[in-house]
C-alpha cells in the first residue's frame, strides 16, 4: 500500500494550547508534517484555515481502544471504530490484541495489520498480548511494529489466561533490555474468582453486586506485584483503567522511588462511580468496576499531582443484547473513544484540572510512553500535523444517536459539554469539520514505536 505523506495546510490565528502554556501561534503543515510554527505565518499555494477564537490542540493519542477486528466485528470494526475516534478528535489509536485470533506472534500481528490496514480513518499503532506460551515470541513483535504488549492479569473479554510470576518477570526484563511497554490488566484473577463465588452464594442481582465481587483489594494486590517486579527487572509498566486510591498511592511511592511505572485511568472512573449502577444497570458494567466516591476523587487529585498519567477510553463495544442483560451475564465495557476528548476538555474548561493537562494526558505522555513521541502527540516541527481545533464557548450534548460506534450505547447520552469540535486535522489533512467525518476514504496508516 502507498504511503500517504499527507497534505499542505497553514493554520492561521489559533490558540495552540501544549503542556507548556498557550500561545498564540500559527502552524505550516508541509506533506503531512510540521514545517513551521510562529506569528504571521505565510506560504503560497497551501490551504489556509483560519481559526481565530479557537483552541488548538495535538491530535489525541488513545492507548487503548478495542475495535474488535478480527473476528468480533459484529461489535465493531475497523471502519466504524476509526470514524468515531476521529469524530472525537483522536488522531491515533492503539488497539489491543484480544481479537480472533488473539495478536500473540509476528505472524498474526502482520496479519491484522493487513486486515485493517486499508480501513483506518485515523494512524494506528498495534498491541500484541504476552501469555505463558510466546515469551520467545516478544522481541520479533517487537522489532516487527508492535506498539507494546497487554498483559491480562485478570479476566476480560477474549479469556486470555494470565501469565505465570516467572513470565511476568522475564517479560519485563525483556521490556528494560529493549525499551518496549507492558500494559497492564491490573486485577489478581484468583481474588476476583473468589469473591464473584463468594456473593453470588449471597443470591444477589442488583447491578452494584458487581463492585463486591472485583474489591479494590484485587487490583491493589496486583498494582503491588507488578511494581515489585518493574523495580526488580528495570522493566517499564503501565497500569491501565486504573480505578482505586490504593493503586494511585501505591503508583505514587514507586515513582518516587525511581520505578518506570506509569498510570492510565479512563473518563468512566473520573465521572461514574457506584451510584451510576442505579441510573444505568449493566450499561455501566466494565472490568475493572465503577468505585466508591472515594476512589474517584483520589484518582482526580493524581491527574492533578502528575501521578495519573494519561486518560484513555478503553474504547470496548459490544451490541444492545450483550449490554442489557442481567449484571452477571452482560458484557463488560462500553464505547468511549468518540467521547474521550470532550469529557476531558470539558471538565478542563469547568476548571476541574488545567488546561494545560489535556495535551499532556490525552497527547504527550500516550506518545511518550509508547515511543511515539515527538512524532506523535506535540504540537512542534518535525512532529506529524495531527491537530483538534475547538471553539470553546460552543455547548452541546452528547447525544448517542449521533455517535460513529456500531452499537451507539453510553451512559454519557444527553450530558452537556462545553467545546465544539470544529476541525481534526491528521497529517495535514482535514478529516472531521463540526463533528462530522468528512475524509472520502480511510487515510490512516500504521505506526511504529521508534526503537
Amino acid at each position: 500500500m502507498a504511503e500517504n505523506l499527507g497534505g499542505n495546510l497553514l493554520v492561521k490565528n489559533g490558540r495552540v494550547v501544549t503542556s507548556e502554556g498557550l500561545f498564540n501561534m500559527d502552524i505550516l503543515i508541509i506533506d503531512g508534517v510540521i514545517e513551521a510554527i510562529g506569528r504571521d505565518l505565510k506560504q503560497s499555494y497551501v490551504e489556509v484555515l483560519d481559526v481565530s477564537g479557537m483552541l488548538v490542540f495535538p491530535g489525541v493519542v488513545d492507548e487503548h481502544v478495542h475495535m474488535r477486528e478480527p473476528g468480533l466485528t459484529y461489535k465493531e470494526d475497523f471502519i466504524t471504530g476509526t470514524m468515531a475516534a476521529a469524530a472525537g478528535g483522536v488522531t491515533t489509536v492503539l488497539d489491543m490484541p484480544n481479537n480472533i485470533p488473539p495478536v500473540d506472534s509476528l505472524e498474526k500481528l502482520k496479519e491484522k495489520r493487513r486486515i485493517v490496514e486499508s480501513k483506518a480513518y485515523v494512524d494506528f499503532g498495534l498491541y500484541g498480548v504476552l501469555h505463558d506460551s510466546n515469551i520467545d515470541d516478544l522481541e520479533e513483535m517487537w522489532y516487527g511494529g508492535a506498539v507494546g504488549f497487554k498483559v491480562f492479569l485478570g479476566p476480560t473479554t477474549g479469556d486470555i489466561p494470565p501469565p505465570s510470576d516467572k513470565i511476568l518477570l522475564e517479560a519485563l526484563e525483556k521490556s528494560g533490555t529493549h525499551g518496549f511497554t507492558l500494559a497492564f490488566h491490573a486485577e489478581n484473577y484468583g481474588l476476583v474468582e473468589y469473591y464473584t463465588r463468594k456473593i453470588k452464594m449471597l443470591g444477589r442481582n442488583d447491578p452494584e453486586v458487581y463492585s463486591d465481587s472485583r474489591p479494590n483489594v484485587c487490583e491493589e494486590e496486583a498494582v503491588s506485584r507488578i511494581v515489585i517486579y518493574t523495580r526488580k527487572t528495570n522493566g517499564k509498566a503501565l497500569i491501565v483503567h486504573t480505578s482505586t486510591s490504593e493503586a494511585v498511592s501505591i503508583i505514587r511511592e514507586a515513582k518516587s522511588r525511581g520505578v518506570k511505572i506509569y498510570c492510565e485511568t479512563c473518563p468512566q472512573y473520573l465521572l461514574l462511580n457506584r451510584e451510576a449502577y442505579s441510573r444505568h444497570g449493566s450499561l455501566v458494567k466494565i472490568n475493572p468496576p465503577l468505585r466508591d466516591r472515594f476512589d474517584q476523587e483520589s484518582l482526580w487529585r493524581g491527574l492533578r499531582e502528575n501521578m495519573v498519567d494519561t486518560v484513555a477510553s478503553d474504547h470496548a463495544p459490544h451490541t444492545i443484547e450483550e449490554k442489557s442483560k442481567n449484571i452477571w451475564e452482560a458484557a463488560a465495557g462500553f464505547i468511549g473513544v468518540e467521547t474521550l476528548f470532550p469529557l476531558m476538555l470539558d471538565s478542563a474548561l469547568r476548571g476541574l484540572i488545567p488546561l494545560e493537562k489535556i495535551p499532556e494526558i490525552l497527547s504527550e505522555k500516550p506518545a511518550r510512553i509508547f515511543n511515539l513521541y515527538p512524532k506523535k502527540g506535540s504540537i512542534s516541527v518535525g512532529a506529524d500535523g495531527d491537530l483538534v481545533i475547538v471553539d470553546p464557548n460552543h455547548h452541546y450534548t452528547i447525544k448517542q444517536e449521533e455517535l460513529h460506534s456500531k452499537h451507539k450505547i453510553t451512559p454519557f447520552n444527553g450530558i452537556d459539554v462545553r467545546g465544539w469540535i470544529k476541525h481534526v486535522v491528521l497529517r495535514g489533512v482535514e478529516i472531521v469539520r463540526d463533528r462530522k467525518v468528512v475524509c472520502r476514504k480511510p487515510l490512516g496508516k500504521f505506526v511504529k514505536p521508534v526503537v
